[in-house]
């Protein structure tokens, strides 16, 4: 797929979620996606399939949080097969201590669906949500 076409498949997701649909760019994940959290946060590591990131990384992160992320995407960039999401994320800890972190997803794309991410972000603020 062209450049533009990846872009505007994560803009549509991204649109979605800002409105609610909190899956919409999880549902570009191919089933054996490889998508890695960086850091030494009790998530960060390489997942194999969108199943594994699901249950061990959004589901554990998920519990710890009081609702939903709330994201706000900041920018889109995209060359080839390569598309970065640039996003902020608020919410609001279990703890009642607000969650606001910074995203830069880089992923790479094949026939629509992403096959591989990394995900950037302030891993001490992620680690703090497990304490």
């Amino acid at each position: 797929m062209s450049t533009e076409a990846n872009r505007k498949l994560v803009e549509k997701a991204s649109q979605a979620w800002v409105q609610g649909d909190g899956g919409a760019i999880i549902r570009l994940l191919d089933d054996e996606a490889r998508w890695t959290v960086i850091g030494s946060t009790p998530i960060s590591r390489t997942y194999t399939g969108r199943r594994d990131f699901i249950d061990n990384a959004l589901k554990p992160l998920g519990k710890l949080l009081d609702g939903a992320i709330t994201p706000s995407v900041r920018a889109i960039l995209a060359d080839g097969d390569h598309v970065v999401l640039l996003w902020e994320g608020t919410g609001t800890m279990r703890s009642g201590r607000p969650y606001h972190n910074q995203y830069s997803w880089v992923m790479r794309f094949e026939n629509g669906r992403i096959v591989e991410g990394t995900a950037y972000l302030d891993t001490e603020l992620v680690s703090a949500l497990f304490d």
